[in-house]
């Protein structure tokens, strides 16, 4: 029986959909970051070298833990060799314990709840969990951050060695522990989400594993902790921005904007879903972050048309959402309402006085303002700015599309 040749591309595809669970499991199994992921590292290693002509493995996922297992246990006999080094290497050989009991049963929840220590900084934690869990690339990863590669990087490195030099254990948080780090493990499932919802370079607009990933977590945390309406909130939000993903791309594969999108083609088990939760989270009575996107996503939802949807309480909903959690980018969006229910002036204003010109989007919103107001040798200029400014190319093509429609 001859194997099926295996491709850079579909070694590629794998090391996106198992990177994360690998070292979530192996952390598990060795105790430390650093060892956790160089063993699937070079598993992959072996891989590329190996599947080209051996095939693709009927289990990828286990052939890459399973590998990267003999590597840290090898790498941890060799150690083992060093004065002082006896005891680390026991680490492996206690596989055939009873698992560690806890609140966190599955391996990369509890890896994402053990990265958000409260030792290290927010956005640290945020970062270095996407880059283990994700599989996001530090450079996708500083996108979500709107700051350079080499800063994020910096900031990734930084937090690894704060988890090593202050021995932070990898282990199952106690149940007290979970809501003191909920607020950046909420971040990271939203940012997963986002990044494979809007991929930030590469051809295809979706990247669908990621999005389902983010609602497998999601759902999880739901179970895991369900009197907490920022969960809840969290979850209702993918779930109704998922909806609506068929509608999201042409046959063609390009992109259409939500004013354009076919609404029959919306998942209504979905919509049903998210709106369920939605009026649950407004029975708990303490709205935050989450809810309230999850709320203007579901007057979205509510509207038959583009033409229907009430935009005045939207911009209510953003109203809100600025006074709890103000940022930037919520204002962006927010102006994208106002645009809706006072004019484009008067969202090109609110837009104009936002510092976020690294955003692509930024350009983009003020480009189709500019447009609306007839003014168009500014709103080509505006999407030559968003241009420079993204790498995917489904939305490059969106962009450049209304670019030529200018000119």
């Amino acid at each position: 029986m001859t194997s099926v040749p295996v491709t850079a591309t579909e070694i590629e595809r794998v090391f996106r959909q198992e990177y994360g669970r690998a070292v979530a499991v192996l952390v598990r199994l060795v105790g430390d970051l650093d060892s956790a992921e160089e063993a699937v590292q070079e598993a992959f290693t072996t891989a590329v070298r190996q599947w080209p002509s051996t095939g693709l493995p009927p289990s990828p996922a286990g052939w890459i833990i399973t590998t990267a297992r003999n590597k840290a246990i090898d790498r941890q006999r060799r150690e083992a060799l060093r004065p002082g080094r006896h005891a680390d290497a026991l680490l492996l050989h206690t596989r055939d314990e009873p698992a560690e009991e806890g609140p966190v049963r599955d391996d990369r929840l509890r890896l994402i709840f053990t990265c958000c220590h409260p030792a290290l900084a927010e956005t640290a934690q945020v970062a270095l969990t996407l880059r283990l869990l994700g599989g996001l690339t530090t450079a996708e990863i500083a996108r979500a951050f709107l700051v350079s590669e080499p800063a994020m990087a910096q900031r990734i490195v930084r937090a690894k060695a704060k988890i090593r030099d202050a021995r932070i254990p990898y282990r199952i948080p106690a149940d007290a522990d979970l809501p003191e780090r909920l607020r950046p493990v909420l971040a990271v499932v939203y940012l997963v989400f986002n990044e494979g919802y809007l991929s930030g370079s590469g051809a295809a607009p979706v990247r669908e594993q990621l999005c389902a990933e983010a609602v497998r977590l999601a759902r999880l945390l739901a179970e895991l902790m369900p009197d907490e309406p920022e969960v809840l909130g969290l979850l209702a939000l993918l779930l109704l921005v998922q909806s609506r993903r068929p509608a999201r791309t042409a046959p063609d594969g390009t992109l259409v904007l939500l004013a354009d999108q076919d609404r029959s083609r919306w998942d209504a088990a979905l919509v049903a879903e998210g709106q369920a939760l939605v009026r649950r989270c407004l029975r708990l009575g303490r709205p935050g972050p989450y809810q309230l996107q999850a709320a203007i996503n579901a007057v979205h939802s509510d509207a038959p048309s583009a033409a229907a949807t009430d935009w005045g309480q939207i911009v209510q909903l953003y109203d809100r959402q600025m006074a709890l959690a103000p940022t930037p980018v919520v204002a962006l969006h927010r102006a994208v309402a106002v645009a809706e229910t006072d004019g484009p002036q008067a969202a090109l204003a609110l837009v104009d006085a936002l510092d976020l010109d690294a955003y692509h989007l930024t350009h983009a919103v003020r480009a189709d303002l500019l447009r609306r107001l007839g003014r168009d040798a500014e709103a080509a200029r505006a999407y030559r700015e968003a241009l420079t400014r993204t790498t995917n190319e489904a939305e490059r093509a969106f962009l450049e599309r209304r670019l030529r429609e200018l000119s």
